[in-house]
């Protein structure tokens, strides 16, 4: 077994140390990753893993740019200039993908005693926990998924939403996933109605702190917070090896 270290998270396995149970296979599929090129290679490995020919994976990527509108999305929250929309099989409402953004896709089994919501509430506090490494105050908000930075009624200053979720579950494996916001451009938000909330207000990791804050300084924390509320251990695998027939 070897291991890749990472001096702000500690050891990666970079091999899984029994296959099966108890491991998250990590596979980055880089930057301006096509949506649909994306959302194929889910179908490919839920497919795999529903059939226990595949381990449990999470897809680490940065979209190019992209609106994607899940099942609830109503007809007022698409764009209003004729903007194109991929209508998707997961959960939700409409959002945008791209450059600056972490988006990870979880392709899990899930244990007989979970169910959706609470894999939902499973991946905002993944989320909650990497906003926090990086010093960034994060929760959720009432009656609203995804995480927030908290806003300050004294001031006026609204919630801030951080990232967003969008799921589906089928044969008990989970696709699609998260968002998290890190040093992507905000006005791409003002042609929607991000997640169905109107008027909500659009922040990142940025902007919150007043520094550039890239993806790739972020992956590694986002890997090691979601290995560990799976309860796993993260090891990297390249795209080829966990398509190929076993």
């Amino acid at each position: 077994m070897r291991e890749r270290h990472n001096r702000r998270t500690g050891p990666i396995v970079e091999h899984p140390p029994s296959p099966g149970a108890g491991s998250l296979a990590i596979v980055r599929l880089g930057v301006d990753v096509p949506y649909e090129q994306a959302w194929a290679l889910q179908r490919r490995i839920h497919a795999l893993r529903a059939e226990d020919a595949a381990p449990d994976s999470c897809l680490m990527l940065e979209h190019a740019p992209v609106y994607t509108a899940g099942r609830r999305t109503a007809p007022d929250e698409r764009p209003a200039d004729g903007t194109p929309v991929v209508d998707v099989d997961r959960g939700g409402r409409i959002t945008w993908h791209g450059p600056g953004q972490l988006v990870g896709y979880p392709i899990v089994r899930l244990a007989p005693a979970n169910d959706l919501e609470s894999y939902v509430r499973l991946l905002e506090s993944v989320m909650i926990q990497v906003c926090a490494d990086f010093g960034v105050p994060a929760g959720r908000v009432a009656d609203r998924w995804g995480v927030w930075a908290l806003g300050d009624p004294a001031p006026g200053r609204p919630d801030r939403m951080l990232g967003a979720i969008g799921i589906r579950v089928s044969r008990g494996v989970t696709m699609h996933g998260f968002s998290l916001n890190c040093a992507n451009d905000p006005s791409w938000y003002d042609r929607i109605v991000p997640c169905g909330v109107v008027g909500a207000g659009i922040s990142s990791l940025s902007q919150e702190t007043g520094r550039r804050i890239v993806v790739d300084e972020v992956m590694p924390y986002a890997e090691k917070r979601l290995a560990e509320a799976l309860g796993a251990e993260p090891y990297d695998l390249h795209e080829e090896d966990l398509v190929r027939p076993r």
